[in-house]
């Protein structure tokens, strides 16, 4: 294979060790391969470093295996052009599988040419990913304690979420610490609401009535703290992601441009793709990183299968609630192109749609710095106005009426 990295380096990287191999030029036409273990501690590491050094390297190749690649990355970004690919595309020769060959393939395709560097955004970017995901880890975690509370008010018989809408709002939560101190009255308990649930008293005092125990009390209060534990949380995360993500602040506000796109949903979008759009050439160069396009698989001139890639599990949620919140609005593109593809394609498809539309306005906003642009929700009415008329003309006839057009006035 012809040479295209002169002094390549690949990691084989584990939980407690790494094996790397380096490739280096011996004389004119010869190629020497060196080989070595290391710890992964940062001890470890730093000696890997020094060991690369020490043998001219100048690019570094490793395996995205799960969480295990980011303490060799970070020992050695600073110093070398480090390259993560996926491990799906360098798969070794079955019947060599070890961790020594593992690593001495890895780096003749790197001496070649033939890796295709993974995206890992800069520092900042992934700083602010870890707040971002881990602060919807704790929202998740709070919605499961809030079902768990609903769970076991069922258990108690009590329907107070059958008369309030949200039974952890203010008054909610005034009868559920009542419950919790011992106080059992539904008149007493229903005399705790506030604002406009005080309209409901009646309704209130009919589904407070229950069997609410002591170990009821125990597990309701248990739920209630863990349940202020994970606000607090949620509360810090957000304060740091603020001060984190405030030198991007403008691609935030830009982002929030789009129909369905709040604040937090930015945030978790800009953390997962960062802000330089650079790194992927085109719309579709995203959406394909993203997942949300479909995949390629033809043989034979027959497309054998559909299925989009894996992609950000993360982003991919957030662009879900995104389009989500599109299906409820009626006056945006977005929301014409879901409820055009609903009826033929189904509701998963018409939000795979939408989410599609979103990162690549996405990508198109942070490479012009424009705002988003809406074309509105009689878009695609006005693109064919003869065939919307034909399809609403069809739609009668087949409920058995006949139609007589007749051109308006001007």
């Amino acid at each position: 294979m012809e040479t295209v990295v002169e002094r390549p380096a690949a990691l084989d990287v584990h939980k407690e060790q790494v094996t790397a191999c380096v490739r280096v030029p011996v004389g004119r036409d010869r190629r020497e391969q060196h080989l070595a273990e290391f710890k992964t501690t940062v001890q470890g590491l730093l000696a890997l470093r020094d060991w690369l050094q020490a043998h001219g390297a100048t690019q570094v190749a490793m395996e995205a295996s799960g969480v295990y690649w980011k303490p060799p990355w970070a020992i050695l970004e600073d110093e070398f052009e480090c390259v993560l690919v996926n491990a799906r595309h360098v798969k070794q020769v079955p019947g060599r599988k070890t961790d020594v060959s593992d690593a001495a393939w890895l780096c003749q395709l790197l001496e070649a040419g033939l890796l295709k560097a993974s995206f890992v955004p800069p520092k900042p970017i992934r700083t602010l990913r870890n707040l971002t995901r881990y602060r919807k880890a704790q929202v998740g975690e709070r919605q499961r304690e809030a079902n768990r509370l609903h769970k076991i008010l069922e258990d108690t018989g009590i329907k107070l979420d059958c008369v309030a809408s949200d039974i952890l709002g203010a008054s909610g939560r005034a009868m559920l610490d009542a419950l919790v101190a011992g106080t059992t009255d539904p008149d007493v308990l229903a005399d705790l609401a506030k604002g406009k649930l005080r309209q409901k008293l009646p309704a209130l005092r009919e589904a407070l009535q229950g069997r609410f125990d002591a170990e009821h009390g125990i597990v309701v209060g248990a739920i209630l703290a863990h349940i202020d534990f994970l606000d607090e949380q949620v509360s810090l995360l957000s304060d740091a992601i603020e001060e984190q993500i405030r030198p991007f602040a403008p691609a935030v506000e830009l982002l929030c441009t789009i129909p369905g796109v709040q604040r937090r949903t930015a945030e978790v979008i800009l953390a997962e793709i960062g802000t330089d759009m650079s790194v992927f050439p085109s719309a579709g160069h995203l959406a394909s990183w993203a997942g949300l396009c479909p995949g390629n698989d033809e043989s034979a001139g027959k497309r054998r299968s559909g299925r989009t890639r894996k992609g950000s599990r993360w982003l991919g949620i957030a662009l879900t609630e995104a389009a989500q919140a599109n299906t409820r609005s009626r006056d945006t593109y977005l929301s014409a192109q879901y409820r055009r593809l609903k009826p033929r394609r189904g509701h998963r498809k018409a939000i795979g749609a939408v989410r599609h539309s979103i990162i690549v306005a996405c990508w198109h906003m942070l490479t012009t710095g424009e705002v988003y642009r809406d074309a509105g929700g009689d878009y695609f009415t006005h693109l064919d106005p003869d065939k919307q008329t034909r399809r609403l003309v069809a739609q009668l006839e087949r409920l058995g009426h006949t139609v007589m057009l007749q051109e308006a006035a001007a």
